[in-house]
């Protein structure tokens, strides 16, 4: 009995301090994004890991090199323009 009239004086007043429209996480929202934040951190650290495994060099294209400067893509046409 005790222990229920502790509950009805110490915290019921705090209960009515609180503002009821006031919405917070509390503990379970705080534990949500802790192991949001750990998944994150950890596909992080593998994505890093495989990211050093890749090898980034590139073959040269054998098309481009053997030609001018007027059949790139990047210029436009390929034949001289008329006008």
């Amino acid at each position: 009995m005790s222990f229920s009239l502790a509950v009805t004086t110490h915290v019921l007043p705090l209960a009515k301090e609180l503002d009821k429209d006031k919405v917070t996480p509390g503990v379970l929202g705080f534990i949500v994004f802790a192991v949001m934040a750990l998944a994150v951190w950890g596909l992080m650290k593998s994505m890093n890991k495989h990211m050093g495994k890749v090898d980034f060099e590139e073959t040269p294209d054998p098309a481009a090199s053997g030609k001018g400067a007027g059949t790139s893509p990047a210029s436009g046409s390929t034949s001289p323009a008329k006008g």
